[in-house]
């Protein structure tokens, strides 16, 4: 009662300091496993997920995508995938896009794309576990959690669950996400999981006739909370209609923008 998940400041002999980790599928092989978080929905998380994976893979890594945002998936129609997960008997085997990025997410174990899932916390949590040790990830150099929004359930399985090198916090410019962001970037903090960087989405709009920027949600606010928390802006990505065609289309593999490359450079640091 009234744990606030920092080990560190806790008197209490509860066995916390056992890893809590589950344990990876003994035929999987995964290097480096980097959670793509947001304070709140809308703010384009699971483009950013996607981007980064894009990027990783078109410099030569087996990438894969785990979707962790069990009731609102996206990653599949992003891809443009539609063929189903299946299992053999050493586990679930991810559906493949078509530059070669492993993927699962529930909408691939779904008999339609459309179907709710109404399942509650502890079935949700589950399955986020299970996407880590039942499934076989072949070789993965980079895999990146596509989270959902808040800091509820899911957010907290995925940092007590899967051993992360860190996070990136997805953020737009309204002064409010701003304080959403904070939330987030606090919960990692007191997971004592790194903060790698922060990506503002929608941060400004190109006009096609003239070219010059324009704010359309604000004035951005990232740079001053990225230096509060010691912390990094890896990307400010434009609001693109090209993009969003893209994915919208299921073919963000084709998209040509290099918005993330940078970050992309950065992670291969690690």
């Amino acid at each position: 009662m009234g744990c606030n998940h920092d080990c560190a400041s806790c008197s209490s002999n509860c066995g916390a300091e056992n890893d809590l980790h589950e344990k990876l599928n003994e035929f999987s092989t995964v290097r480096h496993v980097i959670g793509v978080v947001s304070g709140k929905g809308g703010v384009g998380k699971s483009a950013v997920t996607s981007l980064l994976a894009v990027a990783e893979k078109r410099r030569g890594k087996n990438v894969a995508i785990l979707d962790a945002d069990i009731t609102g998936p996206s990653i599949p129609k992003t891809f443009g995938v539609t063929k189903k997960a299946v299992g053999n008997e050493l586990g679930i085997l991810p559906v493949r896009t078509e530059t070669g990025i492993d993927i699962m997410s529930v909408n691939l174990l779904l008999k339609n794309d459309t179907d709710p899932v109404i399942w509650r916390a502890p079935m949700i949590t589950g399955t986020v576990k299970q996407f880590w040790s039942d499934v076989l990830w072949n070789d993965i150099d980079y895999m990146f959690v596509d989270m959902p929004p808040g800091t509820g359930d899911i957010p907290l399985t995925v940092f007590q669950s899967i051993p992360l090198d860190g996070i990136i916090v997805v953020a737009s410019p309204q002064e409010l996400v701003g304080m959403i962001v904070e939330k987030a970037v606090k919960m990692a903090e007191m997971m004592h999981v790194p903060v790698l960087g922060i990506v503002e989405n929608m941060s400004y709009f190109v006009c096609p006739d003239c070219g010059s920027r324009h704010s359309v949600f604000g004035d951005s606010h990232v740079d001053d909370i990225a230096a509060r928390y010691n912390t990094r802006v890896l990307a400010k990505l434009p609001i693109d209609p090209a993009l969003a065609a893209k994915a919208d289309a299921g073919q963000i593999e084709a998209f040509d923008g290099n918005y993330l490359d940078e970050a992309a450079d950065f992670l291969e640091t690690l």
